[in-house]
């Protein structure tokens, strides 16, 4: 049985609610008489986006013709962060807001959803059709879309209309700056197929801390075998849980296991020492990009990264990735 802690979840309720206070407060202050989030001659849009995903799509996307700001920084958790009153001015200043959606960013979403009523804001995730999983009896969706190339492009395709409706001048550049990016998820995505399909067929499973790798697993051809915790990384494992997935590891035969860089390896480790497995060396990034000039500093280095790190931990054949001329 998985436990969580409710004590956090209240002590989060209490303080998202001292956040909206305040930047309402702040807002309210404004004396100007214009909307934050109108568009004033020559300036360019402020578009703010959550993840560091949505950032970095709508940053290649909208280049020099828009003003950008993403709220979550490399390496935070998006399950659970907790808004600062920068984070409520900066929405409430914005033209556009882009979030993945499908409660990945519980506390910010309750956050835009109390912002201006004349602000856009937009499900960039929710354009694609979700896996369900099922968690303490509901059916929910999972938010992880972004593990399949495909479900990519189709983002970076609604950020693009996003943007046009936002600007229709710059339609053209963004139009161009989308093209180019879809393109290299193009053949990313088939570049991760290959790469899968080196690693020897007995030993083609995942096992991870959380669940975010659905949608990778499905488009690549290789099942998650087993995860500590469920889809939010707010979960405390049990012993129980710990051993049960000791177990599975054992009789599926996985010889490595990952970690991941938003969550304590600490979780992790355990079982793969109950398992008696390894622990990969390199962690897998999952619901944040890395740090700048890390290996994977964009959405397409961190796909390139993780699979030259499940590939080689698995026994396959990693050929490196040959980006679009």
């Amino acid at each position: 049985m998985r436990v969580i802690t409710q004590s956090y979840s209240r002590k989060r309720q209490w303080w998202l609610t001292v956040v909206i206070i305040l930047g309402v407060w702040i807002s309210g202050c404004d004396t100007t008489g214009t909307s934050q989030s109108s568009i004033d001659g020559d300036d360019k849009p402020n578009v703010v986006t959550t993840s560091t995903i949505l950032t970095d799509w709508t940053k290649q996307v909208g280049g020099d013709e828009i003003e950008l700001t993403g709220i979550l920084k490399p390496g935070a958790d998006p399950h659970v962060y907790e808004p600062v009153p920068a984070d409520t001015i900066a929405l409430e200043q914005a033209n556009l807001i882009l979030y993945n959606g499908y409660n990945l960013e519980p506390a910010l979403i309750k956050l835009i959803k109390s912002a201006g009523v004349n602000i856009k804001s937009f499900a960039v995730g929710e354009v694609v059709s979700p896996l369900d999983f099922e968690h303490e009896g509901k059916t929910e969706p999972d938010p992880h879309v972004w593990g399949d190339a495909k479900n990519a492009i189709a983002m970076v395709n609604a950020i693009r209309d996003q943007l046009i409706e936002l600007s229709p001048e710059d339609k053209e550049e963004f139009t161009k700056n989308a093209a180019q990016l879809t393109a290299e998820l193009k053949k990313v995505d088939a570049w991760i197929i290959e790469q899968i399909q080196t690693i020897p067929k007995k030993h083609r499973y995942l096992v991870t801390t959380h669940d975010a790798f659905q949608y990778y697993a499905r488009a690549y051809g290789i099942p998650v075998a087993g995860t500590l915790i469920d889809m939010s990384t707010e979960e405390q494992p049990s012993a129980q849980t710990v051993k049960g997935l000791a177990d599975a590891i054992k009789k599926i035969g996985v010889p490595v296991i990952f970690a991941e860089t938003t969550i304590n390896p600490a979780l992790i480790k355990t079982v793969a020492q109950e398992a008696g497995v390894k622990l990969a060396p390199q962690e897998l990034y999952s619901d944040s990009l890395g740090v700048p000039g890390s290996e994977a500093d964009t959405y397409i280095k961190m796909l390139i990264t993780n699979t030259h790190t499940v590939v080689e931990a698995l026994g396959g054949n990693y050929q490196t990735f040959n980006p679009v001329e």
